[in-house]
C-alpha cells in the first residue's frame, strides 16, 4: 500500500504519566534532521547511533540531557524520519521538552497515529498495528506471548495465506465466464468445488484459533447473583484470594457491585460481586440491586449461588425468570460444609450443579475449570495469536460467504460474487480492504504515543 501521508511532524511523551528514571518523547515526520540539530545545538545525529547530547530551549538554555537516536525513513517504526529524545523521567521535564518540539513546528500527536502511520506507509498490515496495542494492554503472559505473535505477522501470514488461495479459485471461476457452455464442466475439471471445501475447512481452523484469542485478549465478565447471604462475597473473596468483598452474617451487607480481576490459565477473569436479590424497602440497596441486573446484562457467564440447605426456592426461581435465558449459568450450591454435601459437580432436580464451599476454599479450583470450559477456552497453545471482535466478525462474514458459494456454485456469477465478498471480509482483518472510518475508530483507542 503506498503511503497516505503528506506528513506533517509530530510529537508525543511515549512513557507512562508520573515520575520514572527515564522519560522519552518520539517525533516522527519528514526530513528531521534540522530539527534534530536546532533541539541539539546543531547536532548531526549518526543514523540508529545513541548520541548523549543536551536538548536546549529557544533561548538557548538546556532543558535536559540524555540520550538521541535518529531513525531515517523509511527504515524506522513510521516508515518517516523518527526522533526518539530519551531523557529525565520528570513530568515537568518532559512537557518542557515537548513544548520546545511544538515550538520548532511539531504537532501533538493523536492516539495511535504513529502505528496508524506505520499501516499507511505499509511499515505493517493492520492487524499487526492493533497488536501492538494488545501487547501493551495485555494482562496476563499468556496473552502478551500471543500479542507479541500477532505483531510478528502469525496472525496476518494465516490471513494472506486465505486470501491468495481465494485469488486463485477466483481467477479459475472468472476464466469461464466468457465459455458459458462449458463453465460447469471446465470447473468439475478443476475441482473448484473441492478447492473451495479445502478453504473452507483452513478457514474453520484459523477461526477457533482466534477465537482462542480473542477470549485471551477480552477475557470473560462472570456475576455473582442469589439472595443475600448465600455467600456471594465469600465466594469472590475465594476466586480472587484475598478479602476484596466485605463478609459479614448479616444480610445485605454488599450494596453495590464489587469487582476484581483474576487470571485463570492465562485469561483474564472480571468477576462482578453483586447485592443481594431480594424485595426490600431500603433506597440504598434498592439502587444496588437495579446495579446488579445491569451487571447480569452485561456478563459473559452468570454464576447462580444457592445455599445447599435450601436448594432453589420460589424467590431463587424468580431469579432466573429474570435472568437472560441465552446467558451461559452455572449454579453453584456453596456452603457444603455446612449442608455435608460432597464437593464436585451433580445433578440437582434436574440441573447440573457445582457444590462447594467458597469459605474453605474446597471445589474453588474445580469452578475455575467449568469457568473455561463455559466460555469455550481450550488451553493456550504455542499457535494461538491475538483476535479482536472485529476480526471474528470478518472471519464469520468471510464463512458465510464460503457457504452460500459451496451451494450456489452450478450458478457461476454468483459463486464467483461470493468469493469476491468472502475475500474482503478476510482482507478487512489486514487492512487490505477497510473503510476509513474504521481505521479512525481503531486507532483512537491506542495510547497517546504510539
Amino acid at each position: 500500500m503506498p503511503s497516505l501521508y503528506a506528513p506533517v511532524t509530530i510529537c508525543a511523551i511515549a512513557t507512562a504519566p508520573g515520575r520514572g528514571g527515564v522519560g522519552v518523547i518520539r517525533v516522527s515526520g519528514r526530513d528531521l534532521l534540522p530539527f534534530a540539530a536546532a533541539l541539539t545545538g546543531g547536532k548531526q545525529p549518526k543514523p540508529r547511533y545513541a548520541t548523549y547530547t543536551d536538548f536546549y530551549a529557544a533561548d538557548g538554555q538546556a532543558i535536559d540531557n540524555g540520550l538521541l537516536l535518529y531513525f531515517p525513513g523509511p527504515n524506522s517504526f513510521t516508515g518517516e524520519d523518527v526522533l526518539e529524545l530519551q531523557g529525565h523521567g520528570g513530568p515537568v521535564v518532559l512537557n518542557m521538552l515537548l513544548t520546545r518540539c511544538l515550538q520548532l513546528g511539531a504537532r501533538l500527536a493523536e492516539p495511535g497515529e504513529f502505528s496508524k502511520r506505520a499501516f499507511l506507509n505499509d511499515k505493517m498490515d493492520l492487524a499487526q498495528a492493533e497488536s501492538v496495542a494488545d501487547l501493551i494492554d495485555a494482562s496476563s503472559e499468556t496473552a502478551a506471548r500471543s500479542a507479541l505473535k500477532s505483531l510478528k505477522g502469525a496472525f496476518s501470514n494465516e490471513i494472506h495465506v486465505l486470501v491468495d488461495e481465494l485469488i486463485t479459485l477466483r481467477m479459475l471461476v472468472e476464466a469461464t465466464l466468457d465459455f458459458p457452455e462449458e463453465e460447469i464442466d471446465f470447473l468439475k475439471q478443476a475441482d473448484a468445488l473441492g478447492k473451495l471445501q479445502t478453504l473452507r475447512q483452513r478457514l474453520q481452523q484459523v477461526q477457533a484459533t482466534a477465537r482462542q484469542g480473542a477470549i485471551l485478549r477480552e477475557g470473560m465478565h462472570v456475576v455473582l447473583v442469589g439472595q443475600p447471604n448465600v455467600g456471594k462475597s465469600s465466594l469472590m473473596n475465594a476466586l480472587a484470594g484475598d478479602d476484596i468483598a466485605i463478609v459479614t452474617d448479616i444480610a445485605g451487607t454488599t450494596r453495590d457491585t464489587v469487582r476484581e480481576e483474576i487470571v485463570i490459565d492465562g485469561v483474564p477473569v472480571h468477576i462482578i460481586d453483586t447485592a443481594g436479590l431480594r424485595d426490600t424497602d431500603d433506597v440504598v440497596e434498592k439502587i444496588g440491586i437495579e446495579r446488579t441486573w445491569q451487571a447480569v446484562e452485561r456478563a459473559d457467564v452468570a454464576l447462580v449461588l444457592v445455599d445447599s440447605r435450601e436448594g432453589v426456592t420460589a424467590e431463587v426461581e424468580a431469579i432466573l425468570e429474570r435472568i437472560p435465558p441465552q446467558l451461559p449459568r452455572l449454579f453453584i450450591y456453596n456452603k457444603a460444609d455446612l449442608s455435608g454435601a460432597t464437593i464436585g459437580m451433580a445433578e440437582e432436580d434436574g440441573r447440573s450443579v457445582l457444590r462447594l464451599s467458597a469459605r474453605t476454599h474446597a471445589g474453588v479450583d474445580l469452578l475455575k475449570a467449568r469457568l473455561l470450559e463455559l466460555i469455550g477456552y481450550s488451553g493456550a497453545s504455542e499457535g494461538v495469536f491475538l483476535a479482536r471482535e472485529r476480526h471474528l466478525d470478518a472471519i464469520r462474514r468471510a464463512a458465510e460467504h464460503m457457504e452460500l458459494a459451496h451451494t450456489d456454485w452450478e450458478m457461476v456469477e454468483i459463486f464467483a460474487e461470493e468469493l469476491r465478498l468472502a475475500q474482503n471480509a478476510l482482507s478487512e482483518i489486514t487492512g487490505q480492504f477497510t473503510p476509513d472510518d474504521l481505521l479512525g475508530v481503531i486507532f483512537s483507542r491506542f495510547c497517546i504515543g504510539k
